[in-house]
């Protein structure tokens, strides 16, 4: 039988990469994200790539009145869910007008976080499942240039470990992933870019995670030594750089 996957934020290009590959697998996907236009033109290419289903609806992490529809849209039995939702105002913009506080946490930590619970309730119910929740390495530590996405970033991790902690007693499993620097819109012209990865190479890495049951990814790979390094820097000498 197919699987059944719904992806968060499906409009981000690593979602839509993970769609396609998911699609030549035959899963069924339910597409959920604001843009129903952009949504549908990825389900019609998810279906011509092999998937047994693929249907658009509407999410927005601010909105809970449009969760449920999410969850009946991926019909009975056991559901996967990979959440890739989340914004990055620049953070001069976030210090001229803190309001964007408030969206830039509901985005990325409060509202994925309850469209998750939903989801870890009917994991629990059928004692299997996959949660996937994306989140960055910005959240591995505090840094001058996007602190505030980087705390909502950071705040997501601990709640995935936490879910995992829940759901691997019910016979779930959920996958943390902290990619770096990944070709989308939302890295698109941003200064002081290197090692760019592809979004299908980070589709690929999930898979594998989610196949081995892994419990926390980085990808690319090399990023884990990059944050280690990263996180093993002095306070002291850490507030004086400029990374």
């Amino acid at each position: 039988m197919s699987e059944t996957w719904i992806l968060l934020g499906a409009s981000s290009a690593m979602a839509r990469a993970l769609a396609r590959a998911l699609a030549r697998n035959g899963a069924r996907l339910v597409l959920a994200g604001r843009d129903l236009d952009d949504l549908g033109r990825t389900a019609a290419d998810a279906e011509m790539r092999g998937a047994a289903r693929a249907v658009a609806v509407r999410f927005d992490a601010r909105d809970p009145a449009s969760f449920d529809a999410v969850l009946a849209a991926a019909g009975d039995g056991v559901v996967n869910a990979a959440c890739f939702t989340g914004t990055m105002p620049p953070q001069d913009r976030i210090d001229a007008d803190p309001a964007l506080i408030d969206g830039t946490i509901a985005d990325s930590l409060t509202g994925p976080a309850r469209m998750l619970h939903l989801i870890a309730a009917r994991i629990e119910a059928e004692g299997a499942g996959t949660i996937v929740g994306v989140g960055s390495v910005a959240g591995d530590r505090g840094r001058l240039g996007n602190y505030v996405y980087g705390a909502a970033k950071g705040g997501f991790a601990v709640y995935l470990s936490g879910l995992r902690n829940r759901l691997t007693r019910a016979g779930g499993h959920v996958v943390t992933v902290k990619p770096g620097f990944v070709d989308t819109a939302m890295t698109w012209g941003l200064p002081g870019m290197f090692l760019v990865a592809a979004p299908e190479a980070v589709a690929r890495d999930i898979l594998r995670a989610v196949a081995r049951r892994r419990s926390v990814i980085y990808t690319p790979g090399f990023w884990r030594l990059i944050m280690l390094i990263i996180r093993a820097i002095p306070e002291p000498v850490f507030k004086k750089m400029k990374i």
